[in-house]
């Protein structure tokens, strides 16, 4: 624990926080209340917060109860204390920091032994890591939440109230998981008991959680029955919360319905009241439905300036959802305005965000997945060695050879878990292997062989002497480069580069030179210093150059463009000006000979095995281009490959 501070230190600046706060209470009095507390120490969630709720919001007045409490180990305090400023810290759409404050708040409620706190910070931690995509952790808290709960006999109120908030916890969970109907049979059990509870806030809340999910099931109807359900049980109470949940859906149904000049008198309304709770996901949704509705009502301008608002909040507070839902909004109201450089520009925008936030919900899936098995085989490690411990007191009372015995099994466990480990790696081995000699048979196929040397020959025949050496010498260099790349998993991007400018010259032959090949790298990349999987490249030049180029008329473009995408990742784009993807189907189904390219199957497999070896993401996007008139204008090919 932290050492507190000093009181005639702390109160003079709690005092000139308090000149500056909007907090309705004095700090004089907070500090007076706060004395009277720690004498007492009371142990209950109510008793605490019937003293301390209205200082909710003011952290540096909960900073200074932490202190206190820390300094007289009065951990019930302390747990109430952290959980204030992690519910502060989530309002204000700071997850880590909420997450280290409930964690914190765990901690100080199992040093006290208090079940009533314990359960509220699982609970808290649950929301947290639900805000922060951890859908993992957030289910597990939330139900160790629920399990602690219904374990309790003679459950006090509140206990019974936590039930609620794992039943809500949960519901969340499934909700963002789209599980709409699960989220929705639980909530409706929340909403039962916490009518039974007389807790009338949390029942609207819930009201109004059964409404967004029936709006997310197109039952516009049955959610905006629940929408007024949560407004009319807010009449008993007032809160500014649930007047701006029911509202706001209420609203976006009535986008839906068309009528607009409704949704947008309502929007407004709520706007203020979001503003007072200081919740920015909702400030920033409420900018951008608004923006969203004057794209509906064709005013434009209105809809750029709402829109934008919205926009750069999320932004600010990182808020993933709001900005895929704004840069959305925005491809929509270009398009309408038939700017589609801009709406094409948005449309890419939403979709990377889109992919951004399904990454880093895998990538937390996975982590947490590792984090929980990590934490289960310590337990097991240690629980398995008290009870050995335990065995080998007993046994070495009546035979020293047990250890003996003990120590050969072990051994033995660890020789059959290396012998499986060594398995398992000998089959990833040889699957890799495989892929590498498929690949290199890929890209020396006997086609692409007979070919080249046919059109080397035919510059011999031609007595184009100059014309076949040169040719021959990039030949000979290409299938040497092939040989070498094929030996190791990974090279330089300029050697990856050099090798397919090789092909692309080789290939050119056969197209009579008409295709113009040109290579973009941009500045900040250095391709000697960045690695890629060996011979990736090619096979995606020559999908483009047999499927896109080799059926079009007129001139045939190949670029291939290296840019940075993020700090983590650059980005390769392969764009050709040929037939598209449709049209390129259609006449390979009228050939007689059919050409079958495997090379890009085989290189999505091996950048999978490389995403398994070295735990990073490979991603491949297929494009299709088209003009202004919906005309196809070739085909882009984007892979995203990490740097880091």
């Amino acid at each position: 624990m932290k050492r507190a501070f000093p009181r005639n230190i702390i109160c003079p600046l709690l005092m000139i926080s308090g000149i500056f706060s909007n907090a309705q209470h004095d700090t004089a009095e907070f500090l007076r209340k706060t004395d009277s507390v720690l004498k007492v120490k009371p142990n209950t969630y109510k008793e605490l917060d019937r003293v301390f709720s209205p200082y909710r919001k003011d952290s540096v007045l909960l900073t200074y109860l932490v202190r206190r409490s820390d300094s007289i180990q009065y951990f019930d305090g302390l747990a109430y204390a952290y959980n204030q400023l992690g519910i502060r810290s989530r309002d204000l759409a700071n997850n880590s920091q909420a997450i280290r404050y409930h964690q914190q708040g765990l901690e100080a409620a199992i040093v006290a032994n208090n079940m009533e706190l314990r359960i509220h910070s699982l609970n808290m931690l649950g929301l947290d890591y639900l805000q922060s995509n951890a859908i993992k952790s957030a289910l597990d808290y939330s139900k160790e939440a629920l399990y602690l709960a219904r374990s309790v006999k003679d459950p006090s109120p509140l206990i019974k109230s936590t039930m609620n908030a794992s039943l809500n916890g949960i519901g969340n969970i499934y909700r963002t998981l789209e599980q709409y109907d699960l989220a929705i049979d639980l909530f409706r059990e929340a909403v039962e008991l916490e009518l039974e509870l007389g807790n009338i806030p949390q029942a609207a809340i819930n009201y109004a959680r059964i409404g967004e999910s029936l709006e997310a099931m197109g039952n516009l109807e049955e959610a905006l029955v629940n929408y007024n359900e949560a407004l009319e049980l807010n009449e008993l109470v007032s809160s500014d919360q649930v007047q701006v949940m029911g509202n706001f859906g209420i609203a976006h149904v009535y986008v839906h319905q068309d009528k607009l000049e409704e949704a947008l008198g309502i929007f407004n309304s709520i706007l203020p009241l979001a503003e007072e709770t200081g919740d920015m996901e909702m400030i920033s949704a409420i900018y951008i439905n608004i923006g969203w509705t004057y794209i509906h009502m064709d005013q434009h301008e209105d809809a750029k300036q709402y829109l934008g608002k919205g926009l750069r909040m999320a932004e600010e507070y990182n808020i993933y959802g709001n900005i895929y839902t704004a840069k959305t909004f925005f491809h929509d109201l270009y398009e309408k305005e038939g700017d589609f450089e801009n709406a094409l520009e948005y449309y890419e925008q939403a979709q990377t965000m889109r992919r951004k936030i399904s990454n880093e919900r895998n990538t937390r899936y996975v982590y947490d997945v590792i984090s929980l098995a990590e934490s289960e085989e310590r337990n097991n490690r240690i629980e398995s060695l008290a009870q050995e411990n335990e065995l080998v007191k007993l046994r070495l009372k009546r035979n020293q050879n047990t250890l003996i015995i003990s120590t050969l099994v072990l051994a033995l466990f660890i020789l059959i878990l290396y012998i499986f480990y060594r398995q398992y790696q000998l089959r990833s081995d040889k699957k890799l292997l495989t892929l590498e000699q498929t690949m290199l048979r890929s890209q020396m196929n006997p086609h692409f062989l007979f070919n080249s040397l046919n059109s080397i020959k035919l510059y011999i025949i031609n007595n184009e002497k100059k014309n076949a050496v040169h040719y021959l010498n990039k030949f000979s260099k290409l299938v040497r480069k092939i040989l070498d790349a094929s030996s190791v998993k990974e090279i330089s991007l300029a050697e990856e580069l050099e090798t397919v400018k090789l092909y692309m010259n080789i290939e050119n032959i056969r197209f009579n030179n008409e295709i113009n090949f040109t290579v973009r790298i941009d500045q900040q990349i250095d391709p000697h210093q960045v690695k890629v999987p060996s011979l990736i490249l090619q096979p995606f030049l020559e999908n483009a150059l047999w499927h896109g180029l080799s059926s079009k008329e007129g001139e045939k473009n190949i670029e291939l463009h290296i840019s940075r995408e993020n700090e983590r990742f650059m980005q390769i784009a392969i764009t050709d000006n040929g037939v598209g993807r449709d049209a390129s189907e259609a006449l390979k189904k009228s050939r007689v000979l059919k050409r079958k390219s495997l090379g890009i199957d085989i290189t999505k497999e091996r950048l999978q095995n490389f995403s398994k070896a070295y735990r990073n993401s490979f991603e491949i996007d297929i494009i299709d281009l088209f003009d202004r008139m919906r005309q196809p204008t070739g085909t882009q090919i984007v892979l995203h490959i990490p740097t880091a």
